[in-house]
C-alpha cells in the first residue's frame, strides 16, 4: 500500500470520526425506566416493613429528612417516617438494572387522634384526612360546641396547621320575643296662701301679688291652681284680700313594645322603636369652626347576639335600653337632655325558656317649703304666709325575653292581615258608610293564619 493510499484512508476514518461520535455520545445520556410501585405510606416517627418481589443491590431515598431507609435482608427494607412529605425510594438490582421507584409519603400520625375524637365526641360523624403536615376535618357535627371540641383537640395534635370543613346541623336561627314594660307615676301636691292689704299710705303683701291684687279689686284670684279660694274685706280706708291656693296632680304613664326578632348563631341582630334626634355639634380645625349635624338615637333599643351551644342550649348576649327627651332637665339647663336606662346582660337558656330584668326603679321624691319669716310660723293663720309643695316620681321599667329555636317555612303558608282587607269602592264609601270590605276568602294552609288577629309575629315555625 502507497503511502497515498494510506493518507486518504486516515482522512475517510477521522470524517467519519467527527460525524458518529455525536451520535455515539448522545446514546450514553438515556434515561432507565423502571417499574413504579404503589405509594407507601409511612406515618411520622413511626416505621415499617416492606419486601420486594426479587432481590435489589442497591438502595437509595430522594430526600433523607423527609424518610430513613436501611436493608434487612437483600428482600426486606425498613422505612422511617421522619417528616411529614413525599419522596421517593429507588431500588437497583445486582446487575445495575432498575427494578422500581416507590413514592414514601410520610403523614402526621392521626389514628391516635381518631380514637380521643371517637371517645371525647361518640356519635358525631367528623371524617379525619391529612394534607401535607396538617390535619383537614370535615363532616357535620351536631353543635357549635362540639365542632368547637374537635378543633381544640386536633390543635393538640397539629398546632397551627389544622383546617376545618365541618358544618353545624340542626336549627341554628333564634327568634327573640322581647316584652318592654314601662310603668311611670307621678303625685304632686301644693298649698300656698297670700295675704295683702291696700291703704292710704300702704301697701302690703304676701307671696302672689296679681291674684291679690285682682281680689282687692273685686275680681277672681289669678292663679294657674286648679283649686283657689280668695276673700276680701276692708277696715275703714284699708282695704285687705286673703287666697288659698291648693292642688293636687297625678299622673300614669304606660310604655309597652313587643319586637320579634331573628338572627343566625352567631350573628347580631338590633331593633329600635323611637327615632332619632338631631344635635348639632360643633367642629374647629386650621379652616374654621363648623357646625355639622349629629343624630342621638332614643326609644325602645335591643341588640343581642345568639349563640347555639348544643342542641336546645341557646347562650345570648343582650344589651337592651330605653330612653327619651327629658324637657325638664332640658328646661333647667337649657341644654338637651336625655333620660336613658340601660341593661346588658349574658345568659344560657333553653329553647322557650324566659328571663326578666327588673328592678330597673326609678324614684325622685322633692319637697319644699317657703314662708314669710316669724308670721309663717303662727298656727292656723301662718298658713296664708307660707307655701308648701310636694311632688314624687316613680319609674319603672321590666324587660322579659323569651328565646325560641326557628326554621324558615314556604311562604304558601302565611297570610297578611292586609290579605282579607280591600279598600271600598265610591258605593260602599259614600253611600253606606263602608271603609273597608272583605277580601277574597283565603284558602289552603294560610287559611287559619288568616283569621287570627296578628298580635305576635309571623314568617317562622317554633319548633
Amino acid at each position: 500500500m502507497s503511502v497515498k493510499t494510506v493518507i486518504q484512508a486516515g482522512v475517510v476514518g477521522f470524517s467519519l470520526a467527527v460525524v458518529v461520535s455525536p451520535a455515539a455520545h448522545s446514546e450514553t445520556l438515556k434515561v432507565l425506566e423502571g417499574s413504579t410501585s404503589a405509594p407507601l405510606t409511612v406515618p411520622m416517627n413511626r416505621a415499617v416493613v416492606v419486601e420486594a418481589d426479587q432481590p435489589f443491590a442497591e438502595l437509595s431515598i430522594a430526600n433523607p429528612g423527609i424518610a430513613d431507609i436501611s436493608t434487612l435482608s437483600d428482600r426486606t427494607i425498613y422505612v422511617l417516617g421522619k417528616a411529614p412529605g413525599r419522596t421517593t425510594m429507588t431500588l437497583l438490582g445486582p446487575d445495575g438494572q432498575l427494578i422500581a421507584n416507590v413514592d414514601v409519603q410520610v403523614s402526621l400520625d392521626v389514628a391516635e387522634f381518631k380514637e380521643r375524637l371517637q371517645q371525647i365526641l361518640p356519635g358525631e360523624k367528623i371524617e379525619v384526612r391529612t394534607a401535607n403536615d396538617g390535619i383537614v376535618l370535615s363532616g357535620v357535627v351536631s353543635s357549635i360546641a362540639k365542632l368547637d371540641r374537635a378543633l381544640d383537640l386536633a390543635d393538640r395534635y397539629a398546632p397551627g396547621r389544622v383546617s376545618n370543613l365541618m358544618s353545624v346541623g340542626g336549627t341554628q336561627q333564634v327568634m327573640l320575643h322581647v316584652r318592654f314594660a314601662e310603668m311611670q307615676r307621678s303625685v304632686s301636691k301644693s298649698l300656698s296662701g297670700s295675704f295683702g292689704f291696700l291703704g292710704t299710705d300702704a301697701r302690703g303683701g304676701a307671696n302672689n301679688f296679681d291674684s291679690l291684687n285682682s281680689v282687692i279689686g273685686g275680681g277672681a284670684p289669678i292663679t294657674d291652681q286648679f283649686g283657689t279660694l280668695g276673700v276680701r274685706f276692708s277696715a275703714g280706708s284699708v282695704q285687705m284680700a286673703a287666697t288659698l291656693e291648693a292642688l293636687e296632680g297625678k299622673g300614669l304613664i304606660r310604655t309597652l313594645a313587643e319586637p320579634n326578632l331573628t338572627a343566625l348563631s352567631g350573628q347580631e341582630a338590633k331593633f329600635l322603636a323611637g327615632g332619632e334626634y338631631p344635635i348639632p355639634v360643633r367642629q374647629s380645625d386650621s379652616e374654621g369652626t363648623t357646625i355639622s349635624i349629629e343624630y342621638k338615637p332614643f326609644g325602645i333599643e335591643l341588640a343581642f347576639t345568639p349563640r347555639v351551644v348544643d342542641g336546645d342550649v341557646i347562650n345570648l348576649a343582650l344589651n337592651t335600653a330605653v330612653s327619651g327627651i327629658d324637657s325638664e332637665l332640658e328646661a333647667s339647663s337649657g341644654a338637651l337632655a336625655f333620660r336613658r336606662r340601660e341593661a346588658e346582660t349574658t345568659v344560657e337558656m333553653h329553647d322557650g325558656d324566659s328571663f326578666a330584668i327588673a328592678g330597673l326603679l326609678q324614684d325622685d321624691f322633692r319637697d319644699s317649703n317657703s314662708q314669710v319669716p316669724w308670721l309663717g310660723d303662727i298656727p292656723i293663720l301662718g298658713a296664708l304666709f307660707r307655701s308648701a309643695e310636694y311632688q314624687r316620681n316613680q319609674t319603672e321599667l321590666v324587660v322579659i325575653v323569651t328565646a325560641h329555636l326557628v326554621s324558615p317555612i314556604r311562604g304558601e303558608a302565611l297570610a297578611l292581615p292586609t290579605d282579607r282587607v280591600k279598600p271600598p269602592s265610591e258605593a260602599q264609601l259614600f253611600m253606606l258608610g263602608q271603609t273597608a270590605s272583605n277580601g277574597q276568602a283565603v284558602t289552603g294552609g294560610a287559611a287559619e293564619v288568616a283569621r287570627q288577629d296578628f298580635s305576635g309575629a309571623y314568617g317562622y315555625v317554633m319548633e
